[in-house]
């Protein structure tokens, strides 16, 4: 069955080539393969304000640079977030596009009684690909993932976005030519398999 994925590659760095932006080259050639249609985000060329209060993201309009970014969320079956581990969280600029693009009204909706809301991305599907130096089992294991596991429990899951599979990648500075392909391979199929 073909998909609908929007791709949201969130390395902040636009001066060099990473392994970020190679994984969603590679997520998006799989599943052009297989027919899926594609849309890609690079979150670090969309120019956005961070926001600063509960009531400037309540109630302020969505700045016009995140319109086509917030439709292609809700155009979407599946969604793909690929970004580096810094400071054992996901980097400012992918939190900061959350923040911005997940507001009420559009991702989850209030509802009396329940303090959970009315989640609004319901039926929608996602994989979160994270790249770090440290090796994975011990982000996994030592960390419990607790930044991931955020991200997974009180963002996209709290929007409606389930199932939400992961795929850690550790010790990127020490990978061999092999192991960067092996995860290429990976990668594509996952893309191929639209999930």
């Amino acid at each position: 069955m073909h998909q609908r994925i929007l791709i949201l590659q969130g390395h902040p760095d636009q001066s060099e080539a990473h392994l970020c932006h190679a994984l969603a080259d590679h997520y998006r050639a799989g599943a052009e393969q297989k027919g899926h249609e594609i849309r890609q985000i690079d979150l670090a060329s969309l120019e956005f304000p961070l926001i600063r209060s509960q009531k400037e993201w309540e109630h302020s309009p969505l700045p016009d640079t995140l319109a086509d970014a917030q439709q292609a969320i809700g155009w979407c079956q599946h969604l793909v977030l690929i970004f580096p581990l810094w400071l054992g969280d996901m980097p400012a600029m992918v939190k900061g596009f959350l923040e911005q693009v997940l507001r009420p009204g559009f991702a989850f909706e209030y509802e009396e009684g329940n303090p959970l809301g009315k989640k609004g991305l319901k039926g929608r599907s996602a994989r979160v690909i994270v790249t770090m130096g440290m090796p994975a089992a011990i982000y996994r294991h030592l960390y419990r993932a607790h930044s991931l596991k955020s991200l997974e429990r009180n963002v996209l899951g709290f929007v409606g976005l389930s199932p939400i599979r992961e795929t850690l990648i550790g010790g990127v500075e020490g990978m061999s030519q092999k192991e960067v392909d092996d995860w290429f391979r990976e990668v594509h199929t996952f893309g191929e398999e639209g999930r």
